[in-house]
């Protein structure tokens, strides 16, 4: 399959593309996501082949206004009308029950759907021409960093799908919150570019979902069953200070590997391949995964970064290395 590289001019073909039940890239305001039709199976089994994606793992629908998400749920709570007022278009998922609209692959057979008005000009506009709802995980091979440009799309996807609508790099740069409105309180499933702390100034206290932290716990959000996010090289999350990381690496090259690091700026750290996430969690979360993926073009085999404070945006993106690294932390 040749992969079309669209602009907004020839936005007009992604458009046929989605409608005719092939797949497309389009960017959103977290990252890029991988959109066919929601009610279509045929389409969306062909997202789950192009990323190579275990389909009991549930996708997340775009939609473009309130009125677009009743026709795939049963009915929209208070407590998620709140949220969508205060948060849609933006960077949160909300998980109701689904009124069996969708695909059964898109919800992965479970009763619930989750669905978020992305906080993208091109992507609401592909939504509100196509007339669909767009299923739409990350677009990139299941199990990669995820991808906050068209360049990490076509690296991941090229030949695999039909057209990359390209909308330059990406902005928050981590996933959708995923908050579970079926539940009393809600549940963060999946924290992301909508805080705890600005969810909770609207609808009161919410809960974190255990299987965030526990193992064999059926997802009811994308993203929570696989480890997630990881780069070619071995990632470690490493407890303690800056003098423990750096006798961390130089242990490691005196044993014959090549070294790499994500740091803040100003943290004075030496390895082979350095990459800097800025100087706040905000930066952070938008460098993230293109330094993941920039350590994968090194010979660098082992890769460390401090732990991360949990305050705001920091949540998403220690949860985000902490699955990269498979859990591994290594602790003074």
């Amino acid at each position: 399959m040749k992969t079309e590289m669209i602009d907004l001019q020839t936005m007009d073909e992604a458009v046929r593309l989605l409608q005719e039940g092939e797949v497309v890239a389009m960017p959103t305001e977290t990252v890029y996501g991988l959109a066919g039709d929601a009610t279509n199976e045929a389409a969306v089994r062909r997202i789950f082949a192009a990323k190579g994606r275990p389909s009991d793992n549930p996708l997340i629908v775009h939609v473009a206004s309130v009125e677009q998400a009743h026709q795939f749920v049963t009915h929209i709570p208070d407590v998620a009308a709140r949220l969508m007022e205060a948060f849609w278009p933006g960077a949160l998922t909300i998980i109701l029950e689904s009124n069996g609209t969708a695909s059964t692959l898109v919800t992965a057979g479970l009763d619930t759907i989750g669905l978020r008005m992305p906080d993208h000009p091109l992507a609401l506009q592909l939504i509100e021409a196509t007339g669909l709802g767009l299923a739409a995980p990350s677009a990139n091979r299941s199990g990669k960093p995820s991808p906050t440009s068209s360049a990490h799309v076509a690296y991941d996807l090229s030949g695999r799908i039909a057209a990359i609508v390209d909308g330059g790099e990406t902005g928050i740069g981590v996933e959708s919150t995923v908050i579970d409105c079926t539940m009393t309180p809600p549940a963060i499933l999946r924290p992301g570019g909508v805080t705890r702390e600005q969810i909770e100034s609207v609808i009161g206290p919410v809960t974190l979902d255990p299987a965030l932290s526990m193992k064999d716990v059926t997802p009811k959000a994308p993203g929570m069953k696989y480890t997630h996010y990881a780069p070619e090289a071995t990632l470690s999350v490493v407890e303690g200070d800056l003098s423990f990381l750096q006798q961390l690496i130089d242990d490691a090259r005196q044993t014959g590997h090549k070294t790499g690091v994500l740091l803040f700026d100003g943290e004075d750290v030496d390895a082979d391949v350095r990459c800097f996430l800025g100087n706040s969690m905000e930066t952070a979360a938008q460098r993230l995964y293109d330094c993941l993926r920039r350590f994968d073009q090194t010979t660098v085999d082992q890769i460390f970064v401090r732990d991360l404070s949990e305050e705001g945006v920091g949540l998403a993106v220690r949860n985000r290395l902490h699955k990269a690294a498979g859990g591994r932390v290594i602790r003074p």
